[in-house]
């Protein structure tokens, strides 16, 4: 058994679609109309391209409060992790993603957070020389 798709609840679609590739660098996979919404997934340059990432649109009134109550009690709601913090943080800071953790030792990894302007709080974490 392996995972093969995980999703992540977004306000808005096309901002997500924005953000995650153009920002983040992710890359657009899947892109297909379901009424009003899209079956929309994007997976990592740099991961195995059959793990993708559903930006999943949040129009479950229950889903709605969840993601609220979470982004409030400054929760990330996923992480992604990825080779040099320190590197990544600065890149990120210069296309104006707005931290709520800067790059913080935590025993074996360095994490940090930010918002992913779609209702979320992603964590990013670098696992230290020898963990």
């Amino acid at each position: 058994m392996k995972i093969s798709m995980t999703s992540i609840l977004v306000d808005d679609q096309d901002k997500a679609l924005d953000f995650y590739t153009n920002v983040l660098g992710f890359v657009k996979k899947s892109d297909i109309p379901m009424d009003e919404f899209r079956w929309l997934t994007v997976v990592s340059p740099d991961g195995s391209q059959d793990i993708e990432l559903l930006l999943e649109p949040n129009q479950n009134p229950a889903a709605i409060i969840y993601q609220k109550a979470i982004f409030d009690q400054g929760i990330p709601i996923t992480m992604f992790t990825v080779d040099n913090l320190s590197t990544e943080f600065e890149r990120l800071k210069r296309e104006g993603v707005a931290f709520t953790m800067e790059p913080t030792d935590m025993d074996s990894v360095r994490a940090a957070v930010f918002s992913d302007t779609c209702g979320n709080l992603i964590q990013l974490i670098e696992h230290m020389p020898g963990s």
